[in-house]
């Protein structure tokens, strides 16, 4: 009996230390699932906080919403009067008198190319339909004739035909006009328009085309 006792009290002590180590293991668990909850909490509150934030189609959508008719006016506007410009500025090569006009007619090619695609760009993501390729050529059916600086058919045919200084003269008195007009249409976006990247457009035209005014002034012997 004493035996039979004995076997039995080892039987119970080697269960109750089966049973402890089981429920050290799960709380060892616990502890390390609080450990990766504590990560796991990170992890949700970074995840949240990646949902917060605007995501890149959000902020497409944002900036799709974001303009008004003003915005619109500019771009589809400033697209044939920079293609107008540029038309302008490719005649210089073979044409003008001097290096100085040639220069600067490079220049305008440069700095108005980017800005045509730019503010295309904004059209086709506000859901607007931009100006046809041949706007800036026809003007008169699109009802531009002296509008906003924009130089008539006849106009455009003497730059056309003229060379050397008499060429430097019409493209620089021509191009101030045009100028002034790109000035008028910038100050009325900086003023009444909603698109923040618009307004700096409009803004950039403002500084750049009054400085290539008081250039051209300069070249033609005014002021």
């Amino acid at each position: 009996m004493k035996i039979e006792r004995s076997l039995v009290r080892r039987t119970v002590a080697v269960a109750a230390a089966g049973a402890t180590a089981l429920v050290l293991a799960a709380c060892g668990g616990a502890d390390d699932g609080g450990s990766d909850g504590s990560a796991g909490r990170g992890g949700h509150s970074a995840a949240a906080s990646a949902t917060a934030s605007p995501t890149p189609s959000a902020s497409a959508s944002d900036a799709r919403g974001g303009h008004n008719a003003a915005d619109v006016a500019f771009a589809k506007g400033m697209i044939p009067h920079h293609r107008q410009a540029v038309e302008m500025a490719d005649l210089a090569p073979g044409r003008a008198g001097s290096p100085e006009v040639e220069k600067l007619a490079a220049e305008i090619k440069k700095a108005q190319d980017p800005e045509i695609r730019t503010l295309s760009g904004w059209l086709t993501a506000w859901g607007e339909e931009v100006p046809a390729e041949g706007a800036a050529m026809d003007h008169s059916s699109h009802g531009m004739d002296g509008m906003d600086g924009m130089m008539t058919d006849q106009e455009m045919r003497g730059l056309r035909d003229a060379s050397g200084e008499a060429f430097d003269t019409a493209f620089l008195e021509l191009m101030v006009k045009h100028h002034e007009g790109a000035l008028a249409m910038a100050e009325t976006e900086r003023a009444d328009g909603a698109f923040a990247p618009a307004k700096k457009m409009a803004a950039q035209i403002i500084t750049s085309q009054s400085a290539e005014i008081e250039r051209m002034n300069g070249l033609l012997g005014k002021g």
